[in-house]
């Protein structure tokens, strides 16, 4: 009677306060027994922050009783919003959860219903317990403390684990029901607490609260006290003070700055098959922040968390998680440097994996070439102008109907064949694999979905028992697609339904590989790229829709896409592995299934190939980038995905996966010859470097556009090929001290504040300085010069050093790029070729940065290239190098001279020299007067045709 009544008044059009406080009352009254109202008023899609992203669902469960006391109110930037994911709410709802209504003093964006600074959440029971590894606290409920979306866990645990000096873990659980963990493993340091921490902890009694603060200076960096711990069913709070507004991190979204914006932003985090374009969730999960203080101490903080959630900055400064289960499981990294922050959290997660070295060359691939015919004439392009390829793609065009292990035998028949002449010609090849397997094909013809019946590796239904099928890319056999069909036409009549793989049983990865395997005797692929495992879906849920159940109306809805969590996915109900032997709803495993798929790749491809490979995955969680590297996704042909790309780099060298790019040239709509070549420039300095666009648009690749363009991609690219030992190195250091590979700005002049907001510039490491045209018709760029001294890489002249913390106009001239070298370093070079198998065996060189003492560093990590564990095996070569009062010397610090045969070093150039230089001695003998001369005007001593074997010592001494 009341749910017709309500129904009724809304088509009357009454008042949003009646109307809201009617689903109110009906959800409480009649959700047990119909479909709840989420279906009848949530749209099909909805965008982030869309008021419509969650009216219809219970937003509460009436209190019992409220606060004993008149509510306190608090500042406008203070307020935490007591309805988030919210839009549309009245001041009676607000009352009903015991919060404040009332319009903001002065910040018209600060939320009007929020949590009064007395509201309860926790109390703490007796004292702290002090345990082996740190302390334990007992948290009750306050009684008086309302609902917000019931299922509230009346009692909690807290523990506080003391992992070292600079790592502390604070984990909040239900101790009497198992709840969902993330299945990561973060391994203790040791087992004992440390003796001296860089960190103590303290309690509030009541209401409960904790402190986090840094011994040295006194800054808290955890401080729970701004608004209320709540810890239900499907339903997480807790709320940060920060100890300043310099906040990085997050994702994965498309932020449009590095150091965010804390008025009252949120960014919602559930991997999502989304392409750039607005600002909400993206591809993977990135629950980690790092703040930087305003003392210039870093730190960093990691929600080890799975669950569809969001986080709210607002301006105190501070934060909010929100998310939908699981527990509330935080690590907390003290630095102090931002590279230590990064070093200490992929310690943690797992350091960076070790790219091949073929894998760091210029790499091209595109969505519809549609032919080997067409793949062969862009293969020729590339060689016709000599433009570096040492990778070529196949995208899901090379398979028959789009299904996985498969080649078209009348588009691409020949493949094998022509990547076995790729490979002859120093070009390796990397084909495409979709976690999602057709499910139509007649049995016995398609060996993927038929033996992955018999091992039962897909996810399953509710049940447990059927297969759980939606539709990705396969086509139904035996119908052609006509893309001019509407795209809903297309998915209802045209796609197979697909099984989604369960890859974290033993059974399905022993699957997973042996197909790999298989396929790899047909084409001899190098590495692998997984796309779409999200997973995504292009029908919600599953063919046959989802139940009714708590997990695909969850009663509350983070900040993300879509208006349910199935939206482009899986049922949330659909059950799977976290573990080999434990089951659990896709509603935890959602954001972690591309994490889950990334490993067994991995060593799939090791085991079909013999040798070290890359994958690169889509979707990725913390603890990715210790298997794969990631692309950011379907971007656009225009300018601003430029700027964005640079972003999305730093941000994920962050996470703990340097090896990262984005589309060069854009993959959605037509490029134009000026944003190509600008993008070339900027993509010449990606670590993960490929020129990739989508289906129907005009070719982009380098050798389209004719002669003068293929000539300035060739000259950018040889500047990449030519510092490929340098950024080996770099991934060297991420792979054993878990270091950032493209690097901010504040990363490495933490002290000047103007570094802080700075995201058009980079750096590879700490040396080499990128500072790109980002902007149409630019041909002046602003750059920021840090304190040096910065030397041009293309000329060797030093920077006047009066410009340096300030902002210089450079020309940029539409075929150049901003390079800067800083001194005090050492970079190792090679000469270029038109692929890494070729350019390995050239000679090396060395760019010496002198800085004002005329000091330099550097080294130079050697493998070779592509062995599955040279670290572990001891087969690399690592050299120092130290330039200092007039001596540059090497220091060969791990032989192997087997590996450094032949090889020789040719080229020194020394940028800086103060004073004369009469003499060059070359281990302690005159070096031949043609082999070394002196730029005075420019400070630069060169030294040519040197021919020093690489598996030998030197000494070069520069004399008055």
């Amino acid at each position: 009677m009341e749910f017709d009544d309500g129904i009724s008044r809304m088509k009357k059009g009454t008042s949003k306060t009646t109307l809201a406080l009617v689903v109110v009352v009906t959800c409480v009254v009649v959700t047990a027994i119909t479909v709840p109202l989420t279906y009848f008023l949530h749209p099909d899609k909805t965008s982030p922050g869309s008021s419509d992203s969650q009216k219809g669902d219970c937003p509460t469960v009436a209190p019992t009783s409220g606060p004993s006391q008149p509510p306190v109110m608090v500042e406008d930037h203070e307020r935490v919003n007591c309805f988030p994911g919210w839009d549309d709410y009245s001041e009676e709802e607000c009352l009903k959860r015991g919060c404040i209504y009332s319009e903001p003093a002065m910040d018209k964006d600060a939320p009007i219903c929020y949590f009064p600074s007395d509201y309860g959440g926790y109390r703490m029971v007796g004292k702290e317990e002090v345990t082996l590894s740190g302390l334990r606290v007992t948290l009750d409920r306050i009684a008086s403390t309302p609902s917000l979306f019931g299922g509230d866990i009346e009692r909690l645990l807290l523990d506080v684990e003391f992992h070292s000096e600079y790592r502390l873990r604070i984990k909040f659980y239900d101790p009497a029901n198992s709840r969902f963990e993330v299945p990561l493993a973060i391994p203790r340091l040791s087992g004992t607490k440390p003796e001296n921490t860089k960190y103590h902890v303290t309690f509030t009694q009541n209401p409960f609260t904790l402190k986090v603060t840094r011994k040295d200076t006194g800054t808290v960096l955890w401080d729970t006290s701004l608004g209320p711990l709540i810890f239900s069913d499907q339903f997480l709070q807790i709320t940060t003070k920060l100890p300043s507004s310099n906040i990085y991190g997050f994702g994965e979204n498309e932020h449009p700055s590095f150091r965010h914006d804390i008025k009252w932003k949120s960014w919602g985090m559930f991997s999502r098959d989304q392409p750039p374009g607005g600002d909400g969730n993206l591809y993977g999960v990135h629950p980690f922040y790092m703040n930087l203080e305003e003392d210039h101490n870093a730190h960093g903080v990691f929600l080890l968390n799975s669950n569809a959630m969001d986080v709210a900055l607002q301006p105190a400064p501070a934060l909010t998680y929100h998310t939908t289960g699981g527990i509330l499981d935080l690590y907390i990294f003290l630095g102090p440097t931002p590279e230590n922050v990064v070093q200490q959290y992929t310690e943690a997660i797992g350091r960076p994996v070790m790219p091949p070295y073929w894998s760091l060359g210029f790499q091209l691939c595109r969505y519809g070439y549609n032919s080997l015919d067409r793949v062969k004439e862009v293969v020729a392009g590339m060689r016709q102008y000599d433009i570096p390829l040492d990778i070529q793609y196949g995208d899901i065009d090379y398979m028959e109907r789009q299904m996985d292990f498969t080649v078209s035998a009348d588009r691409y028949d020949g493949l094998g064949e022509f990547v076995d002449e790729l490979k002859n010609n120093g070009t390796h090849y990397i084909i495409i694999l979709d976690p999602a397997i057709p499910a139509n094909e007649t049995a016995g013809s398609y060996p993927p979905y038929d033996r992955g019946v018999i091992d039962d590796v897909f996810i399953k239904t509710e049940d447990g028992q059927s297969i759980l099928f939606g539709k990705v890319w396969p086509d139904l056999p035996d119908i052609f697609v006509n893309t001019s069909k509407e795209w809903e036409y297309q998915v209802a009549n045209y796609r197979a339904h697909a099984a989604f793989p369960d890859y974290m049983k033993k059974s399905t990865k022993d699957w997973w590989a042996k197909l790999i395997d298989e396929f790899h005797d047909e084409v001899a692929f190098d590495g692998i790229w997984i796309d779409m495992n999200e997973p995504a879906s292009f029908v919600e849920g599953s063919t046959s829709g989802c139940s009714d159940n708590k997990y695909d109306n969850a009663p509350f809805h983070p900040r993300i896409y879509g208006a349910r969590l199935a939206d482009k996915t899986a049922c949330m109900n659909a059950v799977q592995h976290d573990t080999e032997l434990t089951l659990t709803q896709h509603y935890n495993m959602h954001s972690l299934f591309g994490w889950s798929q990334s490993h067994p790749t991995l060593v799939a491809n090791e085991a079909a190939t013999g040798k070290r490979g890359i994958v690169i995955s889509r979707s990725t969680y913390p603890g990715s980038g210790k298997y794969v590297g990631h692309w950011l996704g379907d971007n656009t042909s225009i300018w601003p995905h430029m700027h964005k790309s640079i972003i999305g780099m730093m941000e994920f060298n962050l996470f703990g996966v340097p090896y990262i790019g984005a589309d060069i040239c854009g993959f959605f709509e037509n490029t134009t010859i000026d944003l190509c070549r600008r993008w070339m420039q900027l993509g010449a300095f990606y670590p993960f470097s490929r020129n990739h666009n989508g289906l129907g648009f005009e070719p982009q690749d380098p050798a389209a556009f004719g002669a003068d363009f293929a000539k300035d991609s060739r000259d950018v690219l040889m500047i990449r090929y030519t510092l490929l030992p340098y950024l080996y190195t770099l991934f060297y250091e991420a792979n054993t001290m878990g270091s950032t590979v493209v690097r901010p700005l504040m990363h490495e002049f933490t002290s000047d504040s103007a570094t802080w907001s700075i995201d058009t510039q980079f750096l590879w490491g700490p040396a080499l300085l990128i500072s790109p045209a980002l902007e149409q018709d630019q041909v002046v760029v602003d750059v920021y010069v840090p304190e040096g001294p910065w030397y041009v890489f293309q000329t060797g002249e030093q920077v006047d050093r009066t410009v340096e913390k300030t902002k210089v106009k450079i020309p940029t001239p539409m075929d150049q790029i901003n390079l800067h070298v800083r001194g005090g370093y050492i970079l190792p070079t090679q000469q270029p070729a038109n692929s890494t198998v070729f350019s390995r065996v050239l000679p090396f060189g060395l760019i010496v940065a002198l800085d004002g003492d005329q000091s330099a560093r550097g080294r130079l990590y050697w493998d070779d290239g592509e062995s599955i564990d040279p670290l572990g095996t001891g087969d690399y070569n690592l050299v120092d190098y130290l330039a200092a009062n007039r001596v540059l010397q090497s220091t060969i610090i791990h032989p192997l001279p087997t590996l450094m045969a032949d090889l020789v070093l040719d080229d020194i150039t020394i940028h800086g020299v103060k004073g004369q230089v009469s003499k060059v001695m070359y281990q302690n003998m005159d070096l031949e007067g043609d082999k070394w001369i002196i730029d005075n005007d420019k400070m630069i001593v060169t030294i040519s045709n040197l021919n020093h074997p690489m598996d030998e010592n030197f000494l070069i001494t520069l004399e008055d």
